[in-house]
């Protein structure tokens, strides 16, 4: 009960790191979304961005309207990298003048009782005397290795197929993808640097999960350590992405979640990470991924 203490203490000092890039824009109603700029947490307030007339979605049989989508090309990449940084790291602000705090507090909430849960929540998922869990075979397909390779193999491929084909739409689509997991990147390591968190295979399978987070020394720049997740992050990242972009197809999203829920679900089974490390690496990946690469 003292280490759980102790961690829901030390949440309150990691609240303001999430606090920085969590939200979630509110919806808006058909109205407004005909006579203002559709705004997420990372973007621009409403009051500082010039009307803008939507233009149709891509699919020529949709009337929804949507707004331009942000241009995606190699010229273009180091400037959009660098207003996703200045908008991610200036969110504070915007927390400042009142915007965004509901759903904060949601991400943030969440992370908290999930950290408040993850000692009794993890041993069920780590190997006891020798013996292995209920997900032994699917941790053997889904390894760190074999997870990783598949979130840089999507966009990877999806890039090469579009320039066969000499689709541009879809090379922005792929450059997009590229250029959230490189802010995913930044924020990881930020994150990892400052809380130290314990992997739970650096503590013994029936050891205590209660206070792991300041106790890693194995980097100062917090590689090997555990929140947020990586693979979390950048998974939901990735499928965002694609998800947005090609949301006419009703199958994409779906398997583009479907196949970074996997696995953001197996850093839990193989025990690189606590079920808190994952959770806030899928809402951070979401937002990242929708509000400040998309846009949308």
């Amino acid at each position: 009960m003292i280490g759980l203490k102790r961690s829901l203490a030390k949440f309150l000092i990691l609240a303001s790191s999430c606090a920085m890039t969590a939200g979630l824009s509110r919806a808006q109603s058909p109205s407004e979304i005909q006579t203002t700029t559709e705004t997420g947490p990372f973007c621009n307030s409403p009051d500082s961005v010039p009307q803008q007339v939507p233009q149709q979605t891509n699919d020529p049989n949709s009337t929804t309207p949507t707004l331009p989508e942000r241009d995606a090309t190699w010229r273009k990449l180091p400037g959009n990298f660098l207003q996703d940084q200045k908008d991610m790291w200036l969110f504070p602000v915007k927390l400042a003048k009142g915007h965004y705090w509901f759903p904060t507090v949601l991400v943030v909430g969440g992370t908290g009782a999930l950290i408040g849960t993850d000692p009794q929540t993890m041993p069920h998922f780590r190997q006891v005397n020798g013996q292995p869990n209920d997900f032994h075979g699917f941790d053997k397909i889904f390894t760190s290795t074999v997870s990783g390779g598949i979130i840089a193999a999507v966009p990877a491929t999806f890039y090469a197929v579009s320039l066969i084909r000499k689709n541009s739409y879809d090379q922005g689509s792929a450059l997009l993808a590229g250029e959230a997991v490189v802010d995913d990147t930044v924020l990881m390591v930020v994150m990892k640097s400052i809380t130290q968190r314990l992997r739970p295979t650096d503590v013994a399978a029936t050891g205590n999960y209660s206070d792991t987070f300041f106790q890693s020394s194995k980097s100062p720049i917090g590689k090997g350590t555990s929140f947020p997740s990586g693979h979390a992050l950048m998974s939901f990242s990735v499928a965002t992405v694609f998800a947005r972009r090609y949301r006419q197809h009703r199958w994409v999203p779906y398997v583009a979640y479907g196949l970074a829920s996997v696995l953001s679900f197996s850093r839990v089974t193989t025990g690189a990470h606590f079920p808190s490390d994952v959770f806030v690496g899928v809402a951070l990946g979401y937002v990242i991924a929708r509000y400040d690469v998309v846009r949308q």
